[in-house]
């Protein structure tokens, strides 16, 4: 069981955001921005690699929680970034999929 199951578990504290039921969002404990909200979908993916076709309308619906999360933290006007990581080498350190919603400052590029 991921740290993110147990989040949605409400076995693990968390500062959540939003929430339905079909996603969850919350700050993250380490943030990188000023603003930075993970959302998570409430069935246990490990990754979009890891997603099948019956999968497609939750992961669009994951965009438009970002879309919603984003609106509520203030951050359409300035712009954000989201960011998901697939695997080892892409960065992911939880396996479940995860959207980083980044706002509240200038984001650089390339971003590591």
């Amino acid at each position: 069981m991921t740290i993110f199951q147990k989040i949605i578990d409400r076995e693990i504290p968390a500062d959540i955001v939003y929430e339905d039921d079909l996603a969850l969002a919350f700050r993250d404990v380490d943030p990188q921005a000023p603003v930075h909200v993970l959302v998570i979908p409430k069935k246990p993916l490990v990754n979009v690699a890891g997603a099948s076709e019956e999968d497609r309308s939750l992961l669009g619906h994951l965009l438009l929680v970002v879309r919603d999360v984003a609106r509520q933290e203030g951050l359409v006007e300035g712009g954000y970034r989201v960011v998901t990581n697939n695997g080892t080498d892409g960065g992911q350190s939880v396996d479940h999929l995860h959207l980083h919603v980044l706002g509240g400052r200038q984001m650089t590029w390339p971003p590591g």
